[in-house]
This record gives C-alpha cells, structure tokens and sequence, in this order.
C-alpha cells in the first residue's frame, strides 16, 4: 500500500478566479478613488451579511435575477441565499435601521455578489459591487448627484472618453399609457432593456410574443430611439407624451438633470438622454443610469442604476424612497487591462533596499522606518544574497527605485539611488535622501 498522500488538485470554479497582486492593487486603487468621491459627497460606509433570508432576495430583481441565485437550506433548516447586488440588501437595512439613521441616509457599500449567469468576458458568477444610494428623499437633487458622482468617478479614474446614458422610467411608463398598454410594461421594458445587443427586430418581435401589435411596437421603438442634442430630444418627448402626466413629469426630471451638468460645465458629451435605457430590474420608477466607455462599447455598462421608490415598501410601511448606482468594478478591471491603463506592478511599495550586508540590517531598516514616515512604501531585502539576484527580484516586482548601502556608502553616509526604469542613477547623502526621492516620485 502506497504511503504518498493524494495531492488534491489547484482549481478554481468555472465563473470564479484569483486575483494576483496585478490585479488586486488597480482595483483596490479604483476602489480607493471611488471612496475619495462618495466622501466628497457626504456618503457614509456600511456593511450587510452575503447571506440572506431568501424572502429577502427572491423576486425582487426579477425572475432573471431569481434563476440566477445562490439558493440553498442552512444547517438550521433556514432558506438562505447569497446576495445577487448590494442594492436590495441595503433596502432592508434602511427599513430596519432607518429609524436610527436620520434621514435622508447616504451610504456607500463595496462588496462581492453572486451571479449564477452564463460567464463572458469582463463578467463572473462572484463579482465586486461598488454601490452608493441616496435614500429618504424623492427630491431630484438626488438624482442629480447620482449622475455627478458617476461622472466624478470616472474622471477620477482617468477616463475621459465616456457617457452616461440616462433616462426616466416615468416617460415609458407614460408612453404605454398612451398606448394602453401598461399591463404589459414589465416584458416590454426587459424586452427594450436588450435593444442594444439584439437590435430593434428581435426587440419588435419579443414585444409580439408579449401581444404588442406590430403598430404599437413600431410606436415604442421609433419613440425609444429618438435622437439629437439632450435639449433637442427632450424637446420632441415632449410634444409627444404632452398628454400624459406621467411622462412630462420624467421630461421635467432629465431636463433639470441636463441643465445641472450644464451649470456645472461639463462636456455635453459625457451625458446623453436616451430614451432606450430601460433597466429591465423590476424595482426602478424613475432615472435611470447606464454608462459605456467610448473606446469599448462592447464591454457593456460600467456603471447602471436609478431610482427605486417602492423598493423598501416590502420591508416597512414608511415612505423610503431612494436613488443609487453601482460601478462594476470587475468589468472596469477588464476594460482598463484591454486599454492598456494599469501599470504593471505587483508591489505597493516605491522603493527596495537592498541588503548588502547581514552586518548592517540595522542601517537598513532604520532608513526604511525614516523613509515610510515621510510617506514613501518601502521594502527592505529579506536576505543578502548577491546584489544581482536582488536587483532583479526588485526589477520584476516593479519598485521604481533601489537603494543600495554597502560598508563605502554607509561609512560616507550616502546611498546609491539606482533607478530601476533605467533613467539615471545617483549617489545621494542620507540627509538629502528624502527630498531627493521626494523630487523623483
């Protein structure tokens, strides 16, 4: 009988995936940005369990959302499910705290959520969430901000080529009306919420399978694809919803929206009206958000939301209306490795000291505490085997600059600065050091 033990295989599940340094640090640095502007904002940080009750969850994204989750029986014979996005958990911790939070309440949450979808690219059965909502209040102000912040963020980022979609359920809403058709509005919005991905035809045909005549579907999407400036789109809703209450309330709410990113100078091309938008998710009464990068369409929505004023009706008799977005971090992640925009890294440290010397450990961590105190991340070498291998161990991990002290160096009180671009190198004294790198980074 064998005595070497079974080696159980290194895997991970299909739609899940590891995140090596390379990885995890531009998104930890999105996550950072996004912080930086929620804050600015006023929104404060919470945190809600992965786990569920199921009753929780269950139908309140739409018979998608409930295929597509992670259901099952606890040990305490308790039926449970792992979140699907942060926005529904956050509604029952309004309903159950709000009493506590003073309202309105500005959160922002990061966290994963879990998909059971058919995985493509740029998109996982567990993902990070990047959500930030506005609840106890219907004021549009607030769905204003949302549109800023979405905005903030992305130039946060670096982006610059980008717009956000918006739109306002109410003016759908308003336009089956008009057509008789507001029984129908579920399939018809999730049948619309796939026009950019299948096309107007087979939109027009799964609105005929839903009892839309051809008139009427022809009606919705020549509506639905109205375009031109912000103005002049909303101008043309206008004249065509006018009798309908409903709609010209939505007219009303893009039109302010539109006239604040004006007031507020920026680029008109960073924010389109478009009617198609329609969030197929079953909780969103009125704006509604998507963004796309111009440079990668494809690659789909990086940051979608809208308002949801009933949302919390399911959990409390009190009015909590709210508004909120969520930006897709892996899929950001995905576009920004397809453009070309994260530095290849895997260290968070600036700087490697090199350790020439057992002997003169102390010297070396001495200078790395200095330096970590005026701000600079720093590594010193774990061991001191030949200066080549460290230098090239320092290279691969992408420290931008290695400090080298031999017994010459530290007898004079000075350091090799050895810029690991290839840029130059420097033989700096230990009292200037700090100002030196200071200039260089």
């Amino acid at each position: 009988m064998s005595d070497k033990k079974q080696l159980i295989q290194p895997r991970t599940l299909k739609g899940f995936r590891d995140f090596p340094p390379a990885l995890a640090m531009p998104r930890e640095q999105m996550i950072d940005a996004a912080k930086a502007v929620f804050r600015s904002y006023g929104f404060a940080p919470i945190d809600t369990p992965a786990l569920e009750y199921s009753e929780i969850l269950t139908g309140k994204g739409g018979e998608e959302s409930d295929k597509q989750m992670y259901r099952f029986t606890d040990h305490g014979g308790r039926d449970v499910a792992l979140r699907f996005d942060l926005t529904v958990p956050f509604a029952r911790f309004a309903a159950q705290h709000a009493q506590q939070l003073g309202l309105p309440f500005k959160r922002y949450h990061v966290g994963p959520v879990w998909r059971g979808e058919n995985t493509q690219k740029g998109r996982y059965r567990e993902f990070y969430q990047c959500d930030f909502d506005t609840i106890g209040t219907d004021s549009n102000t607030s769905d204003i901000e949302t549109a800023l912040i979405i905005h903030d963020i992305l130039a946060a980022l670096g982006f610059e080529r980008f717009k956000i979609h918006v739109n306002n359920r109410k003016i759908l809403s308003g336009l089956l009306e008009t057509l008789g058709l507001s029984e129908q509005a579920t399939p018809v919005l999730r049948a619309l919420d796939k026009l950019a991905k299948i096309g107007a035809d087979k939109v027009a045909a799964e609105m005929a399978s839903a009892g839309l005549s051809d008139a009427q579907a022809a009606h919705i999407l020549q509506a639905v694809q109205t375009e031109g400036s912000n103005r002049a789109v909303l101008d043309q809703l206008g004249q065509q919803l006018s009798a309908s209450e409903r709609a010209m309330e939505g007219v009303a709410d893009l039109r302010q929206l539109a006239d604040a990113f004006e007031a507020a100078r920026i680029p008109e091309d960073r924010l389109r009206v478009d009617v198609s938008v329609a969030r197929g998710l079953d909780y969103y009464t009125g704006t509604v958000y998507e963004t796309l990068l111009d440079d990668l369409p494809g690659i789909g929505s990086i940051c979608s939301g809208g308002r949801y004023d009933n949302l919390a009706a399911l959990y409390t008799k009190q009015h909590l209306p709210g508004v909120g977005a969520s930006l897709g971090l892996d899929r950001l992640l995905a576009a920004m490795e397809e453009l070309g925009l994260i530095a290849q890294t895997n260290t968070p440290a600036q700087l490697f000291i090199v350790q020439f010397t057992p002997d003169a450990l102390g010297s070396y961590i001495a200078l790395s505490r200095r330096l970590r105190a005026s701000g600079f991340a720093t590594e010193v070498s774990a061991e001191a085997k030949g200066m080549g291998k460290q230098l090239k161990y320092a290279d691969r991990k992408g420290f931008r600059f290695a400090l080298i002290g031999g017994p010459d160096e530290l007898e004079r009180g000075v350091w090799q600065v050895k810029d690991l671009r290839g840029e130059g190198n420097a033989e700096i004294a230990e009292d200037d050091l700090v100002d030196h790198l200071r200039s260089m980074l």
